[in-house]
């Protein structure tokens, strides 16, 4: 079995698995249950066609269901691991700068799971991401973007997410 990421693959510091673990340790426990006993609640309230409170509630829940199934899957199919080595090579878990049409871009390249809001994500399967996996500062590379158009970007700076 090699260690080359799968495309549902997405890769976790330590501290962002524990991070959503926990979150969704939280929505599948206690979550579930408040949920339910606020439908029931709501139910025995009568008429449901005219039950604001029921059809929030259902809405929530529908809501709390996808983030659920949402974390099921980031955390079965996550690469948790250290940070990247502070090498220049651009991988994910890197906050990476590239030159780009003159001006500096600045992202974290790998899940938005990771980041605060503060930052830009890109993943390393977008079409940029693919290109400049694993390239090196100084390295420029071309990429076609999904409306055909070529785009050439420098690398800059590569350096671990401090999270």
């Amino acid at each position: 079995m090699s260690d080359i990421a799968t495309p549902a693959q997405s890769y976790l510091t330590q501290e962002a698995y524990d991070r959503l673990k926990a979150e969704l340790d939280q929505l599948s426990g206690e979550g579930r249950t408040e949920i339910a006993k606020r439908i029931e609640a709501a139910r025995e309230e009568g008429d449901l066609k005219e039950n604001g409170g029921y059809h929030a509630a259902k809405e929530e829940q529908g809501k709390m269901e996808a983030r659920i199934r949402q974390l099921t899957q980031l955390l079965e199919n996550a690469k948790v691991g250290e940070k990247p080595a502070d090498d220049g090579i651009v991988e994910p878990g890197m906050v990476v700068t590239v030159d780009m049409f003159g001006d500096d871009l600045t992202f974290l390249m790998g899940s938005r799971e990771i980041a605060d809001a503060d930052l830009e994500v890109y993943s390393d399967k977008s079409a940029m991401g693919a290109a400049i996996n694993g390239k090196k500062i100084g390295d420029t590379v071309s990429y076609q973007t999904p409306n055909g158009k070529t785009i050439e970007v420098t690398i800059k700076d590569a350096k671990p997410y401090a999270g």
